[in-house]
């Protein structure tokens, strides 16, 4: 009688589970602490919003917090100000992520998956001729994780100017949305529990999440078409 051999998880998969579920486990330990030391919040120095910048910077790319809920919370006690430091952090965040994906082998991760499965190769092959245009359009839905989307881009072999510029111009209307609704918040706790209230955001959320998924869909429709 033979016995079946349990599965085991690949790595990336553990890897994609723990960083789409802690993001939520932080974002509720930090919206608890924020609600309970708004005075405190708002009686901060510039200098010191600039220190906890360098260390969400490293926080977002760990996948510890989501770079548009940091703009909620930026938005609400700094206002359109903030907007320098969230394009730097975002910045910062990919940077690390792409040298971290570097440090961990990509190249000859890459080279394994499409030794196991060919057809990713041809995938790739796609994906290098449409870089700019796939990243920035995943980098629009405010679906899709950013540290996740980040580290693909990197194991995929992606150009770091091309990661930079797609992931920045991509962020942009995501994270301007944020500092708006966070701006124009009257109560941090309604806010951060529900960071998608009101007609407006709605519309903008449903607008990006459509544009990023035709603009995805057509790369792959175009694949399609080649074959």
């Amino acid at each position: 009688m033979e016995k079946s051999t349990p599965k085991r998880f690949s790595l990336p998969v553990v890897i994609s589970v723990l960083m789409t579920v802690i993001p939520l486990l932080t974002t509720s330990i930090i919206t608890a602490w924020a609600i309970n030391h708004e005075k405190l919040l708002r009686t901060l120095p510039f200098e010191w919003w600039l220190g906890i910048t360098v260390i969400l910077t490293l926080a977002s790319s760990l996948a510890l917090t989501p770079p548009t809920f940091v703009a909620l919370v930026y938005g609400y006690f700094l206002g359109w100000s903030s907007l320098p430091m969230l394009f730097g952090m975002n910045l910062g965040a990919i940077a690390i992520i792409y040298v971290s994906a570097n440090y961990l082998h990509a190249t000859s991760i890459r080279h394994h998956l499409i030794q196991v499965y060919p057809q990713v190769g041809t995938m790739l092959s796609r994906f290098y001729k449409n870089e700019l245009r796939l990243i920035f359009f995943a980098k629009l839905s405010p679906v899709l994780p950013f540290a996740i989307t980040n580290l693909f881009f990197a194991m995929a072999g992606a150009r770091f100017k091309q990661v930079l510029a797609g992931g920045t111009l991509g962020m942009i209307p995501r994270t301007v949305l944020a500092v708006w609704a966070g701006k124009e918040a009257q109560d941090i706790r309604y806010l951060l529990e529900h960071p998608n209230e009101g007609l407006a955001t709605k519309i903008v959320l449903i607008v990006l999440i459509i544009v990023s998924t035709i603009g995805i869909g057509y790369f792959f429709q175009e694949k399609k078409i080649a074959e």
